[in-house]
């Protein structure tokens, strides 16, 4: 394949490490296998300025949470000249701040639960007294559901707040939306985008935590959803929508919970380095939709582009 010499970007210093490594694993044999040259390349490791100076052509970004989904690559690539998967720099800084990102879908008028920033444990009882019971506490910039608790009392806010600010000084409350979960994965760019198959997730006690998304078999999920008839495309509008506001491109996963009573849905945060383990939920939409764990790695290896044109000299 006439793509060049290939850099898959994994580890990186995030709390999502772990996961990354895992995810670069699986996308670079699969691109080896369709012949692309490609090579592992850790920033935790080596100096990103390496990339030129040892002719990497493109990069597929497999890094997750902060310095790799939050712009901070996206910049340094865009310096080197070098494209690269997923969204851009502003779409990626601004997709990783679950604040941010609740903003402007609330301003565009999608829907997203009610939620308070806070930087205080008072904040989050205050936070906790206005979004009642249960709520939802987490970093405001992490993923994997990394540092979230779920409060049911007032005396659990302050250990709540805590460990989400052990992760991020941001802390966010979001009001918990009861009913089914789902996530659907996005494709493509602009106008020529397209949401894949909703999967919906039936997590072990409706917990679907860091150890159930990624290594416990007992959490199903579930495609053909088997959602009632129209929600799921209503759902696939409602995450592209979500996904062009941003100006997100290449690809991207959302997560979306569809409240029991009225069976609206709502927008929780965005995903624009979706994790490619073998617990990963874009392959398995992707399958449904009929396409290979190995061509979608290549197809996005495809997408690879810069926010510029034209490389610095």
């Amino acid at each position: 394949m006439n793509l060049g010499k290939v850099a898959v970007l994994m580890g990186g210093s995030s709390a999502e490490r772990d996961i990354s490594i895992m995810s670069g694993s699986g996308v670079l044999k699969a691109l080896q296998s369709r012949g692309v040259d490609a090579h592992a390349f850790d920033p935790a490791e080596r100096e990103l300025g390496e990339l030129k100076r040892e002719g990497f052509q493109r990069c597929f970004i497999a890094l997750h949470g902060r310095f790799g989904e939050d712009g901070t690559v996206q910049g340094a690539l865009e310096l080197l000249g070098i494209p690269y998967t997923g969204s851009g720099v502003m779409a990626s800084a601004i997709a990783i701040d679950k604040v941010m990102t609740k903003r402007i879908w609330r301003a565009e008028g999608l829907s997203t639960p009610a939620w308070r920033k806070v930087n205080s444990a008072a904040a989050t009882r205050a936070a906790f007294a206005e979004l009642g019971a249960p709520m939802i506490v987490k970093p405001a910039r992490e993923g994997s559901s990394i540092g979230l608790t779920k409060v049911m009392s007032l005396d659990q806010c302050d250990a709540a707040y805590t460990q989400a600010a052990q992760k991020d000084e941001q802390v966010l409350c979001e009001q918990f939306v009861s009913g089914d979960e789902v996530t659907v994965p996005v494709l493509g760019s602009g106008a020529q985008a397209r949401a894949l198959p909703v999967i919906r997730i039936v997590a072990p006690g409706g917990n679907y935590d860091y150890q159930n998304k990624y290594f416990s078999d007992d959490t199903q999920y579930l495609v053909p959803c088997g959602l009632p008839a129209g929600e799921e495309e209503k759902i696939q509008a409602l995450v592209l929508q979500a996904y062009q506001v941003l100006g997100c491109r290449g690809w991207a996963r959302a997560d979306v919970m569809i409240d029991a009573r009225t069976r609206q849905p709502y927008l929780l945060e965005i995903n624009t380095a979706p994790g490619m383990t073998g617990h990963s939920l874009v392959p398995m939409s992707a399958r449904a939709a009929g396409i290979s764990y190995e061509e979608l790695c290549v197809r996005l290896l495809q997408s690879a582009a810069r926010d510029h044109g034209d490389a610095p000299a």
